[in-house]
């Protein structure tokens, strides 16, 4: 059996950048959509998403010295990228490459971001040669940073001998990598589903508690079907930080009457509007507002699944669209076209932008005989509103990290 094209691709890099292929191990990490819980997991809040066939495939191998060298196989002629196990910083033009050191740099801290002192610092001895093959769409905002650093973390437990790391492990080490080494302060759930996706299952995971569970996706003749507005998202240059500021903020003053209450995912609906007057400013009350009204519509979404009731999950996706698009405001024209579109559409249970927002893709629940229809009466639209073509994919479940082995 010969490896996936897409892991061929990343194998066929390392063989024509490093020489020889002896001893090279292949890896894969998926990327992430949600389905519904957006900007919740840092407000403690519920999120549901699940990993995707979409993701990240590297081949590496261990040198005998510090080197590091790494070659995007999607882009051979920008050519190798080398530094060392000395000089783990964040690089102004380093791009993506910061992703992977910023891993490494995070697995010297290990037993800090763990809690768990025993675990010390992880450090490495030895370099790596390796060759990174992404298929996720670029720009998608279906978490290709977060995919990239489950793939780092899962190749130094794997090389290294680091097996006192479980994969929730590598998720919340992947988390602080790209919150503090790379400045982007983003929740959990990314680098979570990633790690801990299971085929067939989307992850109901209560970000406050880091109590999760398995929910099978059956979609009783529905398709789940993702919307590539082909807009690119820059998180770390938006104003992705600012709305958690905003919301820290919210909690902040929230405290002064409800001093129990430690984030917004702890308010009922009930308790915020009986004293969400105390916020002052009326920018950070609509964030606010998002996030506890988010939560409870992510976890009344995972009961109405549970039971089978796909068009009230579907009405929900569609409210949650409404509170990012107008509280929250972190969705874009492009993506309000597609779900606005998408809902008058007889066989669409529910449309919603997906991720962290500014771009990205849409997710919508089809019946599966109106595919067809929605594709290119949805393409169509697009095209004459927005002047270019989206892209359309049929969401297919993936597990979580693995190595790959022909």
């Amino acid at each position: 059996m010969a490896f996936s094209e897409q892991a061929q691709k990343a194998y066929l890099g390392f063989q024509q950048a490093f020489g020889d292929t002896e001893g090279v191990r292949v890896f894969f990490a998926p990327g992430r959509v949600n389905l519904i819980g957006e900007h919740t997991d840092y407000n403690g809040g519920h999120v549901f998403p699940c990993a995707i066939s979409f993701g990240i495939y590297a081949a590496v191998r261990k040198r005998a010295d510090r080197k590091l060298r790494f070659l995007s196989a999607n882009f051979p002629q920008v050519g190798i990228a080398e530094s060392s196990l000395d000089e783990l910083v964040p690089s102004a033009d380093g791009k993506w490459i910061n992703y992977p050191m910023g891993v490494i740099w995070a697995f010297e801290r290990a037993g800090e971001i763990l809690h768990r002192p025993e675990v010390g610092s992880l450090k490495l001895n030895e370099g790596m040669d390796i060759s990174i093959y992404g298929d996720i769409p670029s720009g998608a905002g279906l978490s290709s940073s977060a995919a990239m650093e489950v793939l780092i973390g899962t190749i130094l437990r794997e090389l290294y001998g680091f097996s006192m790391l479980s994969n929730q492990d590598l998720a919340l080490i992947g988390q602080y990598s790209e919150n503090e080494f790379n400045g982007m302060k983003c929740g959990i759930m990314d680098q979570f589903a990633s790690a801990m996706g299971k085929e067939g299952c989307a992850i109901f995971l209560d970000t406050n508690t880091m109590v999760y569970e398995y929910a099978p996706i059956d979609m009783k003749g529905m398709k789940l079907m993702i919307t590539n507005t082909k807009k690119k998202h820059q998180l770390v240059d938006s104003e992705y930080n600012l709305r958690r500021q905003q919301c820290a903020e919210a909690i902040r003053q929230l405290q002064t009457v409800c001093p129990d209450k430690k984030a917004l995912g702890e308010f009922s609906i009930e308790e915020f509007e009986a004293v969400k007057n105390v916020i002052t400013d009326p920018v950070v009350l609509k964030r606010a507002k998002h996030a506890v009204y988010e939560n409870q519509r992510t976890i009344e979404a995972v009961a109405a699944l549970k039971v089978g009731d796909l068009v009230r999950f579907g009405k929900l996706m569609n409210e949650s669209h409404v509170s990012l698009r107008d509280d929250y405001e972190t969705s874009c024209e492009e993506a309000d076209i597609l779900a606005e579109e998408a809902w008058k559409m007889p066989g669409v249970l529910g449309s919603r932008i997906t991720g962290g927002g500014f771009g990205g893709c849409t997710v919508s629940i089809v019946r599966e005989e109106t595919v067809p229809e929605f594709i290119e009466k949805i393409g169509a639209i697009y095209l004459e509103k927005v002047g270019h073509d989206a892209d359309f994919y049929e969401l297919e479940i993936s597990g979580g990290p693995r190595e790959l082995v022909p």
